[in-house]
């Protein structure tokens, strides 16, 4: 397998449950290893590329990744001070204004609709405009039609400037310059 990211793509990773998405993602963020071959982050071993490979990404799984006992203002900043970026309590207020989360940023976690936990995480993707490698496993989940809108702006307008975007989803989506990578042909039968 042989799946390159490069600055200004959006990259559809396709293939059916249990194909191996998610574990790939995985891999790709650092968070797992792969049990063959390797990941190059700039010519480099992910691991041996290190924290400009980890700062680089921003992954945000299927699971919110949100603490439930936080309120959601304090649950993004939290995610901002883990990225090492500066004001984290401004830019995640920001962040969830920009993601129409303005009324809901004091409510604790748990009592959050999971379209809003589900926006709460993506709010991520707004702390900074640096243009970083998105990995976004299935990311238009629990989301109503101006979400999804909104979100697929907020993609293309990361590509253009210069992210790169890897996303699964088992929804259709519409990006404009989206390639897409399916795992079928990899997938190891039992």
């Amino acid at each position: 397998m042989d799946l390159q990211l490069e600055p200004g793509t959006v990259t559809w990773l396709r293939g059916t449950n249990g194909s191996g998405k998610t574990s790939l993602l995985r891999i790709l963020s650092g968070l797992s290893q792969p049990a063959e071959g390797q990941v190059l982050w700039g010519g480099l071993p992910l691991h041996q590329a290190g924290a400009e490979a980890r700062l680089g990404t921003v992954y945000i799984s299927h699971a919110n990744a949100l603490k439930d006992d936080l309120t959601l203002v304090e649950a993004v900043a939290f995610n901002a001070a883990l990225s090492g970026l500066d004001s984290p309590a401004s830019r995640a207020e920001a962040a969830l204004d920009a993601m129409g989360l303005r009324s809901r940023r004091d409510a604790a976690v748990r009592t959050l609709s999971q379209g809003q936990r589900r926006r709460g995480a993506l709010a991520r993707l707004r702390l900074d405009d640096r243009p970083r490698t998105w990995i976004l496993d299935e990311p238009f989940d629990a989301l109503d039609a101006a979400s999804v809108d909104g979100l697929s702006r907020l993609i293309e307008t990361h590509a253009q400037r210069g992210g790169a975007v890897l996303l699964t989803s088992h929804q259709p989506i519409a990006l404009a310059g989206t390639r897409e990578f399916d795992l079928e042909p990899f997938r190891a039968v039992p």
